[in-house]
Parts: structure tokens; sequence; C-alpha cells
């Protein structure tokens, strides 16, 4: 029998840490909380962190088992099969808005004159040939691609606190319109975006190599990346202003931009483009290695049958939209309202079958 693929703690933290980042300092999440949109990202990743101890707990009961395994289990053979099929078009899915995104952002910021479907497809090509070779060399790249991106993102702060670039100033009022609007704010959107995207953890974490989930290495990954992305959010307001920074296409990037002032170096924008591409790249890959993964299981084949199909497919899709514009209005509405069933509705209903059927069980006995 081939050996069961295996990754370590750190390995899932990296992943954890990478993964949340993916495209989130693209934009102003909790925009309509104004100055308050960090305060608004405080509130989804509490949010966001209930949801992952659910998720824990899932994995916890559910030893050696990932979601596909879950879900015929406890919703039976035909529904769970069915539910874990809608599960694997789901994962393509924001696998392709992953790479639209990459696609976008290389038109926008890099090379405007080449053909999107010719980025696209070398993105596409570049996670398959990641999950062609497998988890375990999945799981390698964020070990060397984290430490680069948060380097760089330090010395970017660095150079604006040098520039006098921010002012937490324009982070004041606190809470001028009270509460309410920062709770509409972050729920559900933020949680959606980019906190509930933990469920595709529940496809990864069987591959730990111990059972169960590494509890302690999962929970510091998530609090030290919500701290990151709340303070981007605070950065962007701070130096842009909560006007500016909300209606601006990419405000990172203009943020950066703020630094053509100085003499000695040119083109930040492009050091944080590439990181976009690394954090945007790895997501991309999670949701269709999960993909492939999750039909794999349901059709009993193995994985590397189905990496080619299912990479097709999410290529194909990737040019269902428009333009931009309709794939950012696509991607921060009906697909943000949909989420919340596969994030929070399904796992919800799997906790409930594991205490129903655990109550049963210590009944009979």
């Amino acid at each position: 029998m081939p050996k069961k693929e295996q990754v370590s703690s750190l390995q899932i933290a990296f992943m954890i840490m990478l993964f949340e980042i993916g495209s989130t300092p693209l934009f102003l999440l909790g925009g309509k909380a104004k100055q308050d949109s960090w305060l608004a990202m405080c509130t989804g990743s509490a949010a966001g962190f209930i949801l992952l101890l659910l998720l824990m707990w899932i994995q916890h009961r559910s030893l050696h088992t990932d979601l596909i395994g879950m879900l015929k289990f406890h919703f039976g053979r035909f529904a769970g099969s069915f539910i874990g099929g809608v599960y694997c078009l789901y994962f393509a899915y924001q696998s392709m808005r992953n790479v639209r995104d990459l696609g976008e952002l290389t038109a926008i910021t890099m090379l405007p004159r080449t053909p999107m479907a010719v980025t696209m497809l070398v993105f596409v090509l570049l996670a398959l040939y990641a999950i062609w070779k497998g988890a375990e060399v999945i799981f390698r790249l964020p070990e060397i691609l984290l430490p680069v991106m948060i380097f760089f993102y330090i010395v970017l702060v660095v150079l604006l606190g040098i520039m006098g670039s921010i002012d937490f100033g324009r982070l004041a009022p606190v809470m001028e319109g009270g509460l309410m609007p920062i709770v509409k704010a972050a729920l559900p959107d933020i949680v959606s975006f980019p906190f509930g995207q933990m469920i595709v953890f529940l496809m990864l974490w069987s591959l730990w190599e111990k059972p169960g989930v590494p509890v302690k290495y999962t929970v510091n990954a998530y609090l030290l990346i919500s701290l990151f992305l709340i303070f981007m959010n605070a950065l962007n307001v701070a130096v842009l202003g909560p006007t500016i920074a909300g209606i601006s296409q990419l405000p990172f990037l203009k943020t950066v931009r703020t630094l053509s002032n100085l003499k000695f170096v040119e083109r930040l924008d492009i050091l944080v483009t590439i990181q976009l591409f690394l954090g945007l790249l790895i997501k991309m890959m999670l949701f269709y290695f999960c993909s492939v993964k999750a039909i794999a299981e349901l059709t009993g084949k193995p994985a590397k049958w189905w990496v080619f199909p299912v990479g097709a497919m999410i290529y194909g899709a990737s040019f269902l939209e428009r333009d931009y514009t309709q794939h950012i209005a696509i991607g921060l509405g009906p697909s943000l309202r949909l989420d919340p069933v596969f994030q929070v509705a399904i796992p919800l209903l799997l906790a409930i079958s594991i205490l129903v059927r655990s109550g049963f069980k210590r009944s009979t006995s």
C-alpha cells in the first residue's frame, strides 16, 4: 500500500497563517464601519474563533476522517455523498475566484499588455504541479514563503513609519456610531471572508502526523494572523483616512504608493504585489487541492486522476465573469451570503449529529 501523506504541526500552523493572509490585505474589510473597520475585524475574528473551536471539536470527535468521511458517516451514504459533491464544487469555485484575482491583479499592476488567459493559465499550472506532487510538497511551501512575506510586510510598515505617513488619529473617534455599525460590518461578511474559510482544514487536519488536531499550533496561528489582519486594516485607515481607504479599489497598494517620495528606492508597490501573489497562490492551491481530495474520496479513484479535470474546470470557470467589477460584486455580494451555509450551517448539523449519536450510545450502554 502507498505510504499515507503526513504533515507536521508547524507546517499546519504556517499554512493557516499564509492561507488566512491570502488576498485579505487587498481590501478594507469592514469598510462600512469607516474608521472603526479595525473593530469590525476584531469582531469578525472573535466570531471566527468560535467557529474555529467548533471545527476543531468536530475533527477531534472524528479522528483520521476528513470532511467527506464525516458527511457520509453522519448523513448517510447517499445524502453525505451529495453534500460532499457540493463541497467539491464549492472548493473549486473558491479556487476559481482566487485564479481570477491573480489574473486581475497581474493586469492592473505588472503586466497590463499580457492577456489574462496566459497569466491565469500559468498560475493554474503551478498549482497543478504542486498538487500532483502531493500534500507534503504543498505544506512545505509556507515554511519558505511565510517568513519572507512577514519580513517584507515589516519592512514596509517600518518605512511608512519613518516617512511619517501613519497617523492613528485618523482612527478617531472610536465607535462614533455605536456598536451596531461595527457588528453589521463584521457579521456575516468578515466571518465569511477570511475567517470562515477555515472550513477547508476539515479536509486537511486528517493529514496531521498524529490523530486529531494540533490545537496549540492551530489556535496560536489563528490568533497571530488575526492580530496581523486587524493591524493591516487599521494601517490602511491610518495612512489613507477612512474615506479614501473605503473607496479605493486596492487600498494597501495605495498605502504603499505613499512611499513614492523616498529617493533611494522606487516601485515598492511591486513588492506588495508579489506578496499578494504568494498569498493568493497558496489560497487558490489549497482550495484546488481540497476539491481534488474530496472528489477522489467520493469516487474511490486516486487523486491524480482528478488533478487535470478539476484544474481545467477551475481555469474555464475563471472566465465566466465579464470584468473585475462584476467579479468583485459577486464575491462581496451573493458569494458572501452563500458562504455561511458551507462554513456554519453544515458544520453545526455535523456537531448536532455527533452529540445525538454520542448521547444514543450512552443511553444504550
